[in-house]
């Protein structure tokens, strides 16, 4: 599934689907629950996304609060505290309630329609209360426009600056074979397969020391015997260096290149020697699958020549 997933991101929300679905069939006899409440129990499904769900699948009378509504009720009511905070997020959720129609049929069409206006009238920095072609039916109700605080509401907190982060990959190749290991589930890239690696260490604004073979090779592939795994090694030589920005970090990526004589033999059901003309059928991170088809991409060329 996550081969299908590659290249997409989020893979969090590949895992929580599939975990979803298994928990629908086995905890609602393979019907989704129409209680809010009940929907929030499933992998995956916070208070908002339940809330549209129950809406529109469902017509009940439930609430959501996606960014889009924040700030159409930060402005409709001026409500001035960072949206992050607790009580003024409690709050929005309260309007929200207070604002459903009282006819559950209506909540498909309410539901959609609240999500459309913020996305394409109240807008986060074009509102059309701003501009001159259309006018906005809340204007004379809507408390940001009245106190000309628009633009200024919702509040957020300031985000810090992203931390960066340097680790070494190892590119092992025996052959038309490169050598890939299966990510934690929990980690970034959960459950894909990648190059084996270092431990990520906070970035520095010096250059780092070049690391010796050893080194790499004890703390990237730390299960496996280092005397085997040299023996094997008949090159190693300083590759590309990637750079790849996440949600919230950023990551350095050292290539180093290493040839093997032949193939290790592996007991470890992780790491697996992958035929280059095989990789579309294992998920890969968007970087690492970009890296490799460059390498069988030079290949074929090789082949054809």
């Amino acid at each position: 599934m996550l081969a299908e997933w590659a290249g997409l991101g989020y893979y969090s929300r590949a895992r929580n689907l599939h975990a979803c679905a298994q928990q629908v069939v086995q905890e609602f006899s393979g019907k989704f629950p129409s209680d809010p409440k009940l929907l929030e129990q499933l992998k995956g499904i916070g208070r908002s996304t339940a809330g549209a769900i129950a809406a529109f699948a469902f017509h009940e009378r439930a609430p959501i609060l996606d960014a889009n509504v924040k700030r159409i009720l930060a402005r409709l009511f001026a409500i001035e505290g960072p949206i992050q905070d607790k009580a003024v997020n409690d709050h929005l959720w309260q309007l929200a309630t207070e604002l459903l129609p009282h006819d559950a049929q209506n909540m498909p069409v309410y539901t959609q329609a609240l999500m459309d206006f913020g996305a394409t009238w109240c807008t986060a920095r074009k509102p059309v209360c701003l501009g001159s072609e259309r006018k906005c039916p809340f204007t004379k109700d809507c408390q940001a426009n009245l106190s000309d605080l628009v633009l200024a509401l919702p509040k957020k907190v300031v985000k810090a600056k992203s931390p960066e982060f340097d680790c070494d990959m190892l590119l092992i190749r025996s052959g038309d074979k490169v050598l890939l290991q299966k990510r934690p589930s929990k980690a970034i890239w959960g459950g894909l397969w990648s190059l084996p690696e270092t431990p990520w260490r906070p970035k520095t604004k010096t250059s780092s020391a070049t690391p010796e073979l050893e080194q790499l090779l004890t703390t990237a592939l730390p299960h496996l015997k280092l005397d085997q795994l040299l023996s094997l090694c008949k090159k190693c030589s300083q590759g590309i260096q990637i750079k790849h920005i996440f949600t919230h970090r950023r990551l350095w990526m050292q290539i180093w290149e290493l040839g093997f004589s032949k193939p290790l033999e592996l007991s470890d059901p992780d790491l697996q020697w992958v035929a280059l003309n095989q990789l579309g059928r294992y998920g890969l991170p968007q970087p690492i699958k970009v890296l490799l088809q460059g390498l069988s991409q030079a290949r074929d060329g090789d082949l054809k020549k």
